[in-house]
């Protein structure tokens, strides 16, 4: 099974439509990686999806950069019982 981090990039490739490789945990998801607000909408429901897991939308939004998304993630899915 793919890490959480490997799942992270796969997701964010697939929403901003990006190579898997410039997918990095020090980007940020609208500087480095221009996403727009629809875009960061799109990304929290993806990662919801991925993860089978439910993130305050504020707190999910909040969230600047790739690894950040990847440690938020991962503590919700501890938080809910999901393994990750």
């Amino acid at each position: 099974m793919a890490t959480v981090a490997e799942r992270v990039a796969a997701v964010t490739a697939r929403v901003l439509q990006l190579d898997p490789s410039e997918i990095t945990p020090e980007k940020t998801f609208t500087v480095d990686l221009g996403a727009e607000s629809v875009q960061s909408i799109e990304l929290v429901a993806s990662f919801e999806e991925e993860f089978g897991i439910e993130m305050d939308e504020d707190a999910a939004l909040s969230v600047e950069s790739v690894g950040d998304a990847v440690t938020f993630i991962t503590q919700v899915c501890k938080e809910q019982g999901v393994e990750v």
